[in-house]
């Protein structure tokens, strides 16, 4: 049985009214938990970025080719991409990052199946308990 661990963060932020494509791609990743406060240089965004573009020409890319594109350190890019297969959004093959599945729809389908899963799961356990305390 394969077991996946993700951590998953869901903020629910109201939607955005602008049409403007960078400002709804930043609030699904904000709304992810994926992009932070801290990130001041937006790197982990950056990186979602062409990591999105790669999938849609099916050209993952290294940590290394990450940090030459976007201009960071490898470090920085290791660490975004560390947070991002944390939370299932990426994967990693063969030292070649890419989004998890081909689309940002798709994406978000997997994330709620994620959820379901992780809630299923906890219901399973909170009747096992209850059953044991005779609730």
């Amino acid at each position: 049985m394969i077991v996946s661990k993700h951590k998953i963060t869901i903020i629910d932020m109201r939607k955005p009214s602008s049409e403007n494509i960078n400002y709804e791609l930043q609030w699904l990743g904000s709304s992810l938990g994926l992009f932070g406060l801290r990130d001041k240089d937006k790197s982990c965004f950056r990186i979602f970025i062409e990591l999105l573009k790669a999938t849609k020409t099916h050209c993952p890319y290294s940590s290394d080719e990450l940090a030459a594109r976007l201009k960071l350190t490898r470090g920085t890019v290791v660490h975004h991409l560390n947070k991002l297969m944390e939370s299932g959004m990426v994967v990693n093959e063969k030292n070649r990052y890419l989004l998890r599945v081909d689309n940002l729809y798709e994406l978000i389908t997997e994330v709620e199946k994620d959820i379901k899963r992780a809630c299923d799961n906890l219901k399973e356990v909170a009747k096992e308990i209850d059953k044991k305390l005779g609730l």
